[in-house]
């Protein structure tokens, strides 16, 4: 998966192509279609989702791994929030991407994670410093393979829900044409505050209430 497909192949033609299953779930009230393939490449780990019938301009999210946001439901970041938002917006609309991306940690897992918030405790820096601290980069994390995959499903044009521009960056290096759909999450915490301002200091565009916060905006 990479290259672009010709085009007269059919979005039913890719799908039939790649190593995959389909079934129903049900999710908040409503029943929607989900087909499952594996991110097949060697340098990255992930699965893509996707949801209903997909058409360019779709909804996509690449979203990475975060057990504690997600799986513990912790409330020191804004991951799980992002995800939920993101498939509240999939379900409203029928249809859409969930790219997920095994990249815990910013790409280092978890236990570099759970090292990061000690150091964090410890010495009251931000994640991104601490992770310095234990010489390690800010983040290692790649969305290539992301954006190459979405690519390899026929799509030319997405509306992609992300807070993050290297995440844009990749799918419009990868020549896709990109708009960008906020995603607003209020925090709930004092550590979920300072996690969104932390990030807004290392590049992210956190979504206020006064737009323009991003390019497209």
């Amino acid at each position: 998966m990479g290259s672009r497909p010709a085009k007269d192949v059919s979005r039913q033609a890719i799908w039939a192509s790649l190593d995959h299953a389909s079934h129903w779930i049900s999710r908040k009230g409503q029943e929607l279609r989900v087909r499952v393939t594996d991110l097949p490449t060697d340098a990255e780990t992930g699965h893509i989702l996707a949801f209903g019938s997909i058409d360019d301009n779709c909804l996509v999210r690449i979203h990475s791994q975060c057990l504690y946001g997600e799986s513990l439901s912790f409330q020191d970041c804004d991951c799980g929030p992002q995800l939920e938002r993101s498939l509240d917006l999939i379900q409203a609309a029928g249809s859409g991407i969930l790219v997920y991306l095994e990249q815990e940690g910013r790409g280092y897992g978890l236990l570099a994670k759970a090292r990061g918030y000690e150091i964090s405790e410890r010495n009251r820096l931000d994640t991104y410093d601490s992770y310095r601290t234990l010489g390690y980069s800010e983040d290692k994390r790649d969305y290539t393979h992301a954006a190459q995959a979405l690519v390899a499903l026929g799509l030319t044009r997405v509306r992609l829900m992300t807070n993050n521009p290297h995440k844009l960056q990749a799918v419009r290096d990868a020549e896709i044409h990109a708009t960008v759909i906020p995603l607003r999450t209020a925090p709930r915490t004092r550590r979920e505050a300072d996690y969104q301002q932390a990030k807004r200091r290392h590049g992210h565009w956190i979504p206020t209430a006064d737009p323009p916060w991003s390019p497209d905006l």
